[in-house]
């Protein structure tokens, strides 16, 4: 990668040498299919349960309850409309939140066309849900309710610990099963998954935002949670995911897990510091910026600013010739025109949610590289916005 300063963590990490190192025999001498009885394929077989129970460990879950899936996409789908079918006899209500993934918010929209009806629920200028309103919004209709431990874009940190308390309170009352979602896609590497401390029955992973693989990802099932697989096939993963299993790929995601989930409280340490130089020098070096998101219950890696009388994308063009790599928001809708849904819901107005800046921190990241991004950014703004700067008014 050279020079590159890289700070779009939450659009995908690179590979770790150590989990790129576990996974390669599996493309080679270990190639077998774990479904084949030989010994090649036993071999597979052994690599696969070893990694689910890798995987269970970090999720403090059963064995049986991990899903191997093709990233956050298939997980959160699978968890939306496999639970949402296999519950559609008793209730047809599903609650999540306005700035979830447009993984979760188009599931919700595809149920919808087929009968189920969805509350969005809205978020406060800091991307804070009410949990008062999540309470009352559930009713004897309700079988589920998803909502994100992280936030992609803003980094607001949802109490979903709480939020489980709540939904399976309101499901005594109500004498019902109300099932709990969460896409944890973001959280990991820097959040505690213990499922059994979270209260939830579903959580959705991907590899490619811990270091591990594209291509992989995680849906926990909580055992005894009704479910139906969207995929048809082979009677892999207990017939909840068919498909050949992609054995290397597992092979590195277990491993990335296991290792950001291991060392999340000094990664989440080292971040935070430079997150929090990052933000304080953006503050006092650009007026007009706007933080996105809360600075309590934020991801120690993210930092989202909008900049009034300024594009975004003409942002990430600037530092792109400047060799730092940023986001304006999501990576899965960089291609859209459109302003972020996320910071439309926190309550800005379309002009200035169009100036966002998206810089997510990552395990190699350093201080010296902070400093550079504030010598670059706050001259960048400047002569977008066609104001002088300190070098061209011969100050």
């Amino acid at each position: 990668m050279g020079n590159i300063i890289y700070l779009d963590h939450a659009g995908t990490t690179g590979v770790a040498e150590e989990v790129l190192e576990l996974m390669i025999p599996y493309f080679s001498d270990k190639f077998g299919n774990a479904s084949s009885v030989h010994a090649i394929g036993q071999e597979a077989k052994f690599a696969l349960d070893t990694a689910r129970e890798t995987v269970a460990t970090c999720l403090n879950s059963r064995v049986g309850d991990v899903i191997f899936t093709s990233g956050g996409t298939e997980s959160d789908n699978a968890a939306l409309i496999g639970a949402g079918l296999a519950l559609k006899d008793t209730g047809n209500h599903i609650i999540t939140t306005a700035v979830e993934h447009h993984a979760v918010l188009h599931a919700c929209q595809y149920l919808e066309n087929m009968g189920f009806q969805i509350t969005y629920l809205p978020v406060d200028n800091e991307g804070n849900i009410d949990l008062t309103q999540l309470s009352e919004s559930i009713n004897p209709n309700t079988i589920m309710v998803s909502v994100m431990y992280a936030n992609n874009e803003i980094g607001t940190i949802n109490p979903i610990s709480e939020i489980s308390n709540i939904v399976k309170r309101r499901a005594t009352e109500l004498k019902r099963t109300i099932l709990v979602h969460s896409d944890a896609v973001q959280a990991a590497g820097f959040l505690s998954l213990d499922t059994e401390e979270l209260g939830v029955d579903m959580l959705s992973l991907s590899g490619h935002k811990f270091y591990g693989p594209k291509g992989t990802g995680v849906l926990y099932l909580r055992r005894g949670t009704p479910f139906l697989p969207i995929l048809f096939g082979g009677s892999q993963e207990r017939e909840r995911r068919p498909g050949t299993e992609n054995v290397a790929g597992i092979v590195g995601l277990s491993a990335a897990l296991y290792m950001a989930d291991s060392s999340r409280n000094e990664t989440s340490k080292s971040c935070s510091l430079l997150r929090d130089k990052l933000v304080k020098g953006i503050m006092d070096m650009i007026p007009g910026s706007v933080l996105n998101g809360s600075m309590d219950k934020r991801l120690p890696n993210n930092v989202n600013f909008s900049f009034e009388g300024v594009q975004g994308e003409s942002i990430l063009l600037g530092l792109d010739m400047a060799e730092i790599s940023a986001s304006s928001g999501s990576a899965c809708s960089s291609g859209s025109l459109e302003p972020s849904h996320v910071l439309l819901a926190i309550g800005q107005d379309s002009e200035l949610a169009r100036g966002s800046l998206r810089m997510t921190l990552g395990k190699f990241n350093t201080e010296t590289e902070i400093e550079y991004v504030l010598q670059v950014l706050p001259t960048l703004v400047q002569e977008l916005r066609g104001l002088p700067t300190l070098s061209s008014s011969g100050i």
